[in-house]
């Protein structure tokens, strides 16, 4: 499982003009798939992004977590996140994982953030052609991979 992180100050997801989503301070998450996720990874990056600390205290060093700063999170489906750009100009997303595999992957990262850290989750709409909008807050933008724990 990949996920890219967004500190934001507002963040929206739009589908066909109608607003689908929105919050107003907290995390954008782009997340995709690959077939070898498993539940232990969907936990894991669960944990990891409620519990970075990559919010302002008091004196303005990045020291609190969503949870401590009572923020709200988006979560967003993204496939290319998996895009190989190693050959041509063409990505290839032969390592995301299929619809069949993500969609019970997606829901379930969805359920944990709601049922483990009782956060306000709003979200995309998996494989929808959506438009994301965000004011980056900082901009703090991060990158984590369940299958490479060590970046």
């Amino acid at each position: 499982m990949r996920t890219v992180i967004q500190r934001v100050q507002k963040a929206s997801v739009s589908i066909d003009g109608s607003l689908r989503a929105a919050i107003r301070g907290g995390l954008l998450l782009l997340v995709g798939f690959e077939e070898a996720d498993t539940e232990t990874d969907l936990q894991w990056m669960a944990k990891k992004v409620v519990n970075m600390r990559i919010f302002n205290d008091d004196d303005g060093v990045m020291n609190r977590s969503l949870e401590e700063v009572g923020g709200e999170v988006l979560v967003v489906s993204q496939f290319t996140l998996h895009a190989s750009t190693k050959k041509g100009n063409r990505p290839s997303y032969m390592r995301a994982a299929k619809p069949e595999t993500a969609i019970p992957l997606y829901e379930r990262f969805i359920a944990i953030l709601k049922k483990n850290y009782e956060l306000p989750v709003q979200t995309g709409v998996f494989g929808a052609d959506m438009q994301v909008s965000l004011i980056n807050d900082g901009p703090v933008t991060i990158i984590i991979d369940s299958q490479n724990k060590n970046l």
